[in-house]
């Protein structure tokens, strides 16, 4: 059952400095004139970077190669070597990258701009509509009871409210998400419904 959510942690469209395209319109037109030909990459089927990029296609109808990897730690070092393009991330394994230069952010993915990244468009400034992070919470078995449940939604959010804690996930680009149970499953509910339309728009299927 839903207790509490914690995070929300969000993503970035990030490509390899020496790349042409310098804002995510440039990025659209470049690949439309060159389909299958940007190879992005992706921490495996499924993972975050690969259903964000599945969803950047269905609303552009750029056609991208996708790279797969054993999650984004061994695919960054592919893309800051130039043997990938672009890549979809979330901004705490990137954030570091991005900072030293490795990496040019064109946008982030969430609704609006983060404070890590304030000069960083969001996608839906040039794609509207566009949205997408991923989330943390706590679960607990279905027949936990009540209040025990509430107890520790009550103990969760005390801790998000901390300053300290703010600071912490702000500095990785996250945003905490206090609340009741029921908004955690109405978020569990709603990015489940989402998320299940682009896998099976995009025919992903489990290895």
């Amino acid at each position: 059952m839903p207790i509490a959510s914690i995070t929300r942690s969000p993503g970035v469209l990030e490509v390899n400095p020496s790349f042409p395209a310098k804002t995510v319109p440039e990025f659209i037109a470049y690949a439309k004139a060159n389909p299958g030909k940007i190879n992005m990459a992706s921490a495996g089927p499924g993972s975050a970077p690969h259903l964000y990029t599945e969803l950047f296609k269905m609303m552009t109808g750029v056609d991208v190669v996708q790279v797969h990897y054993r999650g984004s730690a061994p695919a960054l070092p592919d893309l800051i070597g130039g043997q990938l393009h672009a890549m979809f991330d979330p901004i705490a394994s990137s954030i570091g990258h991005i900072r030293a230069g490795k990496l040019r952010p064109l946008a982030v993915t969430t609704a609006t701009r983060l404070e890590v990244l304030p000069d960083v468009p969001t996608v839906g400034d040039f794609v509207p509509g566009y949205e997408a992070s991923g989330w943390y919470g706590i679960g607990a078995p279905k027949n936990t009871r009540a209040e025990i449940a509430d107890r520790l939604n009550t103990e969760v959010n005390a801790a998000l409210a901390d300053p300290k804690m703010k600071a912490q996930f702000a500095d990785l680009g996250g945003t905490v998400l206090p609340g009741l149970p029921a908004d955690f499953g109405k978020l569990l509910a709603d990015e489940t419904e989402k998320w299940g339309k682009v896998i099976r728009t995009a025919n992903i299927k489990a290895d």
